[in-house]
């Protein structure tokens, strides 16, 4: 009983204490806010600032006195930042900002000046002839918040990011993810090689034989025109009394620009028709076609355009299938949402408006999707004039097309095209409605073709596209196709095939089946392995019937296509079947396709199930089953997978699969796989082996397999080269647009970009993969890096056009690393806090507890100098001269800091330096 009130009575005791000290603040004495001036605080400011304890720092706080700057949070240095610029979260453009301080102890605050109101694309209206003269004063700071009420501009250091916040009010209707055209980046001159080597050896009953391809893409950068040219060289050995060969084929060569003003590409060379309204085919001419790259992000594809009123300051919830895929507050009166992202191919919206005094109203938007569809008041064309091009034809025609499309509103999208050449022509007309039962697309083709020997082929083609989405039944019907064409219908190819077949005196339309021998980019392509036999070494389905085609146009008569999903809820997993079947009015038979299957998991195990049932032009039906399960081996990123995969087809066997595959490397940079398959067909017992390494310049992989009386090794290698105004740099392979990344004396840094890239000798890095048009920021890991280099930006931001080669150049510090223990000429440590400039008057580093220092990028030589305030608030300083043993030329530190001990006297006075190791 003692013990307990003895306790209460300590317990009351401490909480009275603390009372007392959380009510003090309130009610200081001016007494007491010197004391704390004294201490290092401003009491001027006591509102909203840190005050430390000082007694908490070893040796009880002594020799603290200026940590007031530290007190007032992280302090922003009167001057001008290059600095990426953010207005209400999207990015507008990177500019130099300028920062003005209030007072000698504030931190600097970002200036508003005419320039940077023109690139934020603010327009404030009723501005008084004082403010318009302060906004071209470079000695007057204007606030964002003095020139539009309720706005504001904060700075983040570490990331050299303005971010101006602007009441919608104050804003036109800008998209998201919109960036003006003026800050596209076009790139710079720049010379590209993507390359693809692959070299295939196989052997079978004492024949070898040795198949190697090289595929390069090359091109040219001038200012806004892109010269391109694809190739493939293909050699081949001797096998089986064939001699060999080699062949050299030219795919592709244009010349490309963006028209951002038509919002188009200009294509001058081989090139592919728009395929959105007539089929793609192939031209060699010039086309001009709507580039939707171009469009913000959130303008791309369909989504319809929400409409409504609000009566207060009101928050709008979009949300689809119970997910919210949009917010944003409005002002009173009428809204417009134009700038909803695609969501596949739908699914109603919800939208929720919850007003200022907490009333809430909701309202349904239909939302379904065919590829037809436009959002309202977009635009899309294409225009291509030339010669088609086509391999199978032998004399190539001249050829014209034009197509339109239009989003009228919500319901509604048009579209219309006409196509012509020698002997052809056709009119296209269509519609798309977007409705609560679905999106459904229809138009109609009308067609007219002269064949030298035959009647005029006229007809007509009608196509019916529908997709749904049912979310309470968890149902895709993503796409379902049916097109019926009568008898004389042809398009434009099948037109010039069938000319092309009555010049030659075969008849145009006597379908006759051949096999078709396998080629690699058109370049046929042989292997002393049976396809059994390689289908054992990869594992791959495989099947003993014949690639088929026919001689002859073949005139469809219908064609029908489904999708569909069906999710079975939670634990269930999902079923999805796909359908395919066309038939002919010229030969009899049809391609029938139909293909279940069963996706699932149970823990860590994913296992699948499919079912496909084919038909061939002869009419053979075949049936194929197939069976995987899969099972992490391990739950960290590198453990390996093992997988089992059962298949059976009726013409062909069956095949049994065991295989593992997993990566290693800190970026994951390699990749291996063994497989052992056993095939009850001509494919035998087989094992194989996969080794892959994704270096900063190239990818590498190579296999070798083995089996019953034959097997396989092969090699590949791929990665590019850009020449550029800095020299020649080695890459991974490109993607139609990319980055050059000059980061100088930081060999060794990696992209966060770009998986395994890195930054070569020369300070060069390849960023393989950039998105046109749109914004992408490229970061930068300093992990790796260099003691002795330092970043003053770890990330940049840039939106290039199609096609360029952009440079981004980073700004790095070069200097040493030093541990500095300092004292003054009466032995005390450095004040904790002084902050050390070099004679440029660069701040190098802050005085730590007992003096020490860490500063980093200093010369080989030189003086640095202490600043601090006394408990008095006056200044005080000291300096010190000091000199490194020279480095090894290119030598880069990456372990350990070179260290001495100083005495920091007054200006002019001698320091004593002493030199303890390194």
């Amino acid at each position: 009983m003692c013990r307990q009130i003895l306790l209460c009575v300590g317990i009351a005791a401490a909480l009275s204490s603390w009372t007392s000290a959380f009510a003090a603040p309130a009610a200081a004495s001016p007494d007491a806010s010197a004391a704390a001036a004294a201490n290092g605080a401003d009491a001027s400011a006591s509102s909203g600032f840190a005050d430390f304890d000082r007694s908490l720092l070893a040796g009880a706080g002594q020799n603290t006195t200026d940590l007031s700057r530290f007190e007032h949070g992280n302090p922003v240095l009167p001057g001008s930042y290059n600095a990426d610029v953010y207005l209400n979260n999207v990015w507008v453009g990177r500019s130099d900002v300028r920062f003005a301080a209030t007072s000698a102890n504030a931190s600097a605050m970002p200036c508003i000046d005419r320039r940077l109101l023109d690139q934020l694309g603010l327009h404030p209206a009723k501005l008084s002839a004082e403010t318009v003269a302060s906004l071209s004063d470079p000695k007057t700071c204007v606030s964002m918040g003095s020139l539009i009420q309720g706005a504001t501009m904060a700075f983040d250091m570490t990331q050299l990011r303005v971010d101006v916040s602007v009441p919608q009010a104050y804003l036109g209707q800008v998209a998201r993810g919109y960036v003006n055209p003026e800050y596209w980046d076009a790139g710079v001159p720049a010379a590209l090689l993507n390359y693809n080597f692959n070299s295939y050896r196989s052997r079978s009953q004492g024949q070898t034989q040795t198949t190697s391809y090289l595929g390069l893409n090359s091109g040219l950068n001038l200012g806004p025109w892109h010269f391109r040219e694809d190739a493939t060289a293909n050699w081949e050995s001797g096998a089986a009394g064939a001699p060999a060969r080699s062949q050299w084929q030219n795919i592709n060569t244009y010349v490309q620009r963006d028209l951002s003003s038509l919002r188009a590409q200009l294509t001058i060379g081989d090139s592919f028709t728009d395929g959105a309204v007539f089929d793609s085919y192939g031209i060699r001419g010039i086309q001009l076609g709507t580039d939707d790259r171009m469009l913000p992000q959130s303008l791309q594809g369909y989504a319809p355009v929400v409409h409504g009123v609000a009566q207060t300051n009101a928050k709008i919830t979009v949300r689809q299938n119970g997910v919210v895929i949009y917010e944003t507050t409005v002002s009173p009166g009428p809204f417009t949402l134009s700038d909803l992202y695609p969501t596949g191919y739908g699914g109603s919206l919800q939208v929720t408006v919850t007003e200022a005094d907490g009333r809430v109203s909701t309202f349904a938007v239909p939302y379904a999707s065919v590829a037809q569809l436009l959002r309202p008041g977009i635009t899309r064309f294409d225009i291509a004039v030339g010669q088609l091009r086509d391999a199978t034809i032998q004399d190539k025609p001249a050829v014209v097309q034009a197509t339109v499309q239009h989003g009228f509103n919500n319901l509604l999208t048009g579209y219309a095209g006409i196509a012509g050449s020698q002997g052809y022509g056709a009119l296209l007309a269509g519609a798309a409605i977007n409705t609560r039962y679905g999106a459904l697309a229809m138009d109609i083709t009308q067609a007219d073709a002269h064949i030298p020997g035959y009647s005029t082929q006229s007809g007509q083609s009608v196509r019916l596209t529908y997709s749904k989405i049912i979310p309470s039944t968890g149902t895709t019907l993503s796409v379902a196709t049916y097109r019926y064409s009568t008898g004389g219908f042809l398009s434009l190819t099948q037109a010039e095939q069938a000319r092309d077949y009555a010049r030659q005196g075969i008849n145009a339309f006597d379908v006759v089946p051949q096999q078709i021998v396998p080629t690699i980019d058109g370049v046929p392509a042989q292997s002393v392995l049976t396809p059994a036999q390689q289908a054992a070494l990869t594992g791959s389905a495989f099947t003993t019937n014949p690639i088929l085609s026919a001689t002859g146009v073949e005139r469809q008569r219908s064609n029908f296509t489904l999708s569909l999903n069906q999710s079975l809820g939670h634990n269930g997993g999902s079923f999805y079947a796909n359908v395919s079947a066309s038939d002919y009015w010229n030969r009899r038979g049809n391609d029938t396709q139909f293909q279940v299957g069963y996706n699932n998991h149970f823990h860590q195990l994913t296992y699948s199930l499919s079912a496909t049932r084919s038909v061939d032009p002869l009419g053979h039906y075949d049936n194929e089953y197939f069976v995987s399960v899969s099972l992490p081996l391990g739950r960290n990123t590198h453990s390996p997978t093992f997988t089992l995969n059962v298949s059976h087809d009726q013409q062909g066997g069956s095949q049994d699969q065991a295989m593992l595959n997993g990566t290693l490397g800190s970026d994951s940079q390699f990749n291996y796989s063994a497989a052992a398959t056993h095939s009850s067909d001509g494919g035998g017992n087989a094992g194989s082996v996969n080794v892959g390494y994704r270096s900063p310049y190239a990818v590498f992989n190579a296999s070798y397999g083995d089996g019953s009386g034959y097997s396989q090794a092969s090699v590949n290698a791929s990665g590019s080269v850009i020449a550029h105004p800095g020299g020649v740099t080695f890459g991974q392979p490109l993607g139609d647009t990319v980055g050059i990344v000059y980061l100088p004396d930081a060999a060794g840094a990696r992209l966060a970009n770009a998986p395994g890239a890195r930054v070569d000798r020369f300070g060069y890095a390849v960023v393989p993969y950039l998105t046109p048009y749109q914004l992408n920021t490229i970061q930068i890991d300093p992990k790796g890096l260099p003691l002795d280099v330092q970043l003053d930006a770890s990330s940049a931001q840039v939106v290039p056009y199609a096609g360029a080669v952009v440079m981004l150049k980073f700004k790095t510090e070069n200097g040493r690393t030093l541990i500095v223990r300092a004292r003054l000429k009466d032995g005390e440590a450095l004040p904790f806090g002084a902050e050390v400039f070099n004679e440029k008057g660069f701040s190098l580093g802050v005085v730590g507890q007992a003096g020490q220092i860490l500063l980093r990028g200093v010369d080989q030589a030189g003086r640095l100098t202490a600043r601090w305030q006394d408990d008095n608030g006056a200044a005080q300083s000291c300096s010190f001269d000091y000199r490194l043993a020279p480095k090894a030329k290119h030598k880069q530190t990456t372990v350990g800091y070179e260290q001495m001990s100083v005495t920091c006297t007054n200006p002019g006075a001698d320091a004593l330096v002493l030199r303890d190791g390194t």
